[in-house]
């Protein structure tokens, strides 16, 4: 017999050994707390740091060029492995980097020492510290192909000769006898802009003091972070973001090569972002409950 199985033989009524009752215990030294927990807390932390980077991310909101669908101080959550699988679609509310002609929206403090990268990091993590300079959140209008304009005779958005009704989601729109400004996205008014292949339109919802596509340019799809799915701080300000059933309305763009829409964008990636972190994340628990299972009690037949 195993020296480090000890076999408990449990006695019946008539005094005979009952075989279905036995139980064996391995002798295996048990991990102490103090030591289980630094381990345990190592592998929550690079966890969090899996999901942070390929999944979820929580943002906070530092201007109010969405307002009200997002207030200042506002933090939202962030799906990044949407758009590996799918492509944008209009009235998504989306993260994405600007390019070179997008003026940041609020001053980013220069970093400090290492304690204050450290508190960054560590704040970034959990969504509690302020965007990069080119972090911006606005709501798609247009994909490629979209002929995007403002505004018919009531003062409607148009996307693709189809007028919008924005009255869910746009509370503060610019005034129409506003003019139009290139350096500026005051005026509600601009002309009709097609959107480039591998581009979207993005505006904010509170179109007075948005900086967005009407005076910036399109912004690529390949700078998507991705798609605001939800506002989970402060607690009484929970709700999901939903697209608007206006855009349901919206026929695709017709271009003047036989009338197909043209592709959202003009390369594709696979999957393997998706699965890189899920199987990391499934390895991880997988060692663990192996891990943990061992030094338990197990029953034989």
């Amino acid at each position: 017999m195993d020296r480090g199985v000890r076999v408990v033989q449990a006695l019946d009524d008539s005094g005979s050994v009952d075989p279905w009752r036995r139980r064996t215990r391995r002798n295996k030294p048990q991990m102490p707390l103090w030591q289980e927990l630094p381990l345990l807390l190592v592998v929550a932390f690079c966890l969090a740091v899996l999901i942070r980077t390929f999944l979820l991310q929580a943002f906070f909101i530092p201007s109010g060029s969405m307002e009200d669908t997002l207030l200042v101080g506002d933090r939202v959550l962030v799906n990044k492995v949407v758009y590996n699988v799918r492509d944008p679609q209009r009235g998504e509310v989306v993260v994405f980097r600007g390019t070179d002609k997008w003026v940041p929206q609020v001053e980013v403090e220069p970093a400090g020492g290492f304690v204050d990268r450290l508190g960054r990091t560590v704040g970034d993590l959990v969504g509690l510290s302020r965007p990069g300079e080119k972090d911006f959140i606005k709501r798609v209008i247009g994909l490629p192909g979209d002929r995007v304009s403002c505004c018919d005779d009531q003062g409607r958005l148009l996307v693709n000769g189809t007028p919008l009704d924005e009255s869910a989601y746009v509370l503060r729109d610019s005034p129409l006898d506003l003019p139009p400004n290139a350096q500026e996205c005051r005026s509600r008014r601009f002309e009709e802009i097609v959107v480039p292949p591998g581009h979207m339109f993005v505006l904010g919802d509170h179109r007075l003091v948005s900086q967005d596509a009407r005076c910036q340019g399109t912004v690529p799809i390949d700078n998507v972070v991705g798609r605001a799915f939800a506002v989970v701080w402060p607690s009484n300000r929970w709700h999901t973001l939903p697209v608007p059933e206006t855009f349901a309305n919206v026929p695709s763009p017709v271009t003047a090569s036989g009338g197909a829409a043209p592709p959202v964008r003009p390369t594709t990636e696979g999957g393997a972002f998706l699965a890189l972190p899920i199987a990391a994340v499934l390895s991880v628990l997988a060692r663990s409950t192996r891990w943990h299972r061992s030094g338990q009690r197990r029953l034989l037949p």
